[in-house]
């Protein structure tokens, strides 16, 4: 059992009556690396130090302990530090739909940054493919510790991703390819969506007329005289994109500008999607319009340069705005763009901009784990969840602060010289 006591605890928990206890404490199983308990210290059990052997007690003395950090938008592990083409397996820009492609196939947990960003307190991301393609690829959501992908992964599918803009136009473009503007864009999203609702119907036609018989713990097969000429050719680009069109997973789109965000929702709704708005930019002209649509958001980065016409309108009220609107957001690094390490520093410019920082601190812990569908297992320190934790010696969104002590699934994997 591991006990940390007399924390300044932000449990960041959505539902508890304290979300902040000014002195309190969390014991920690071993065996499942789950949190038990969480509590003031007035309730704390003194006895239990001496009751047990091999009680691991961290002393807090009044620090910052919170979740682990979330970014719910990165390219970690594909784009490696200090590597060109070598490292670079962001993007496929041979076909703009690649939704076949997984991002566990491609993240290298031996990247450095994935050490820098743990330092910090990240203990978690949504990480996968780039925004070249209009249809790029499966994210998956990670633990920033371990040495193998199968043994990181939370969450795979947690998303698929799409792109609106300029960069499949500068991508393809250049090429003499489609697609070269936006409105060959958003063809081939909604040519390649309608095509797998098609191939939905045929494979649920032909299971239907099948009459599976299901075994015991036998894979469901046909009957001998089913026809299967009316089976639907098996077309990897479609099976990828069915749990999509199944709502089973969210459609993340990364758009920046205003109008690129109103294609999003005009294509989702067409095809009554659940979907995420991914860089949100210009999320602060038309927050109204956005709020009526009750839209969630991963916004940011906000530590980069304008980099494209689109980003103009780059605003540090963004947070600040969209949640005055009643907008859920979290806020992103776009790692590599911004060093994932640096995502405190992300959301305190929105405190600079105007946010509170509460909200700030939810957007990197509780919300980007409700926008990920991971929030029964991370983003908040509430008894049964994964014990991923942070200690910090002061605020965690002031520049001079350090993260102490980083515990992910109960074990302390980093400790302050």
């Amino acid at each position: 059992m591991m006990i940390i006591k007399n924390a300044r605890i932000y449990t960041m928990a959505k539902t508890a009556k304290s979300k902040i206890i000014e002195n309190g404490y969390v014991k920690i199983s071993d065996s499942s690396g789950l949190i038990d308990e969480v509590g003031d210290m007035k309730e704390y059990d003194a006895n239990i130090e001496n009751k047990k052997n091999n009680i691991n007690i961290i002393e807090a003395g009044g620090k910052w302990l919170l979740p682990g950090f979330i970014d719910a938008h990165t390219h970690l592990g594909m784009y490696e530090d200090g590597l060109r083409t070598e490292g670079d397996d962001l993007n496929e820009i041979t076909d703009p739909c690649t939704p076949h492609l997984r991002a566990i196939d491609a993240v290298n947990p031996m990247d450095r940054t994935f050490e820098e960003s743990l330092a910090a307190g990240i203990t978690c991301v949504a990480t996968g493919p780039g925004s070249a393609n209009p249809i790029s690829g499966q994210f998956a959501v990670i633990k920033t510790h371990g040495k193998r992908i199968d043994g990181m992964i939370i969450k795979e599918p947690v998303s698929m991703k799409f792109a609106l803009g300029e960069n499949p136009k500068i991508c393809y473009g250049e090429k003499n390819q489609t697609p070269e503007t936006r409105m060959a864009t958003a063809a081939i999203i909604r040519e390649n969506l309608r095509k797998t609702v098609k191939y939905c119907e045929k494979k649920t036609e032909f299971e239907k007329s099948a009459n599976y018989v299901v075994g015991d713990g036998v894979p469901d097969v046909p009957q001998e005289n089913t026809d299967k000429s009316d089976e639907p050719d098996f077309d990897i680009k479609l099976e990828a994109l069915l749990p999509v069109i199944k709502r089973e997973i969210p459609a993340h789109i990364h758009a920046h500008r205003a109008d690129d965000i109103f294609t999003a929702i005009r294509i989702c709704k067409e095809f009554e999607l659940d979907y995420v708005i991914v860089h949100c930019t210009e999320g602060h002209l038309i927050a109204g319009e956005l709020s009526k649509d009750n839209i969630r958001a991963v916004i940011g980065p906000v530590i980069s340069d304008r980099a494209k016409p689109e980003l103009k309108n780059m605003e540090l009220k963004n947070a600040k705005i969209l949640s005055d609107s009643g907008i859920l957001f979290a806020v992103t690094t776009d790692h590599p763009v911004t060093p994932l390490q640096y995502l405190p520093y992300c959301a305190a410019l929105t405190v600079k901009g105007g946010l509170d920082l509460y909200k700030a601190i939810e957007a990197i812990t509780i919300n980007p784990a409700v926008i990920l569908g991971i929030d029964d297992k991370v983003g908040s320190i509430e008894a049964g969840k994964h014990a991923d934790m942070v200690l910090y010696n002061g605020n965690p969104l002031e520049i001079l602060s350090e993260a102490e002590i980083v515990i992910v699934n109960g074990g302390v994997v980093k400790c302050a010289k």
